[in-house]
């Protein structure tokens, strides 16, 4: 039996899991104006997965890398969810 398609999954669940983590770190301490670096980030992963020596790592490479580019699309909304008081605002951070 392959299990890699069930390791993978759980990559996944952990991946999207603290992705929803970072997104909210991220607007915290940086803001939703830095989004270019989240999806610098995402971007790179995606290149480095291509050249990966073997399946497992270019397949968590390209799953962290594609949560980090919707995390940009989240980083804007979690913007939207601190200016309503979901979330804390960094009151360090300036506006």
């Amino acid at each position: 039996m392959d299990y890699l398609g069930l390791v993978m999954g759980a990559v996944a669940i952990v991946a999207i899991g603290l992705g929803h983590v970072l997104v909210i770190k991220w607007e915290y301490y940086w803001g939703a104006g830095s989004w270019p670096g989240m999806a610098v980030l995402g971007v790179g992963l995606l290149v480095v997965s291509l050249f990966a020596g073997n399946v497992f790592l270019g397949g968590t490479l390209g799953i962290f890398g594609a949560i980090l580019l919707w995390g940009v699309h989240e980083l804007l909304k979690q913007r939207d969810r601190v200016e309503q008081g979901l979330f804390p605002r960094n009151p360090k951070r300036k506006a």
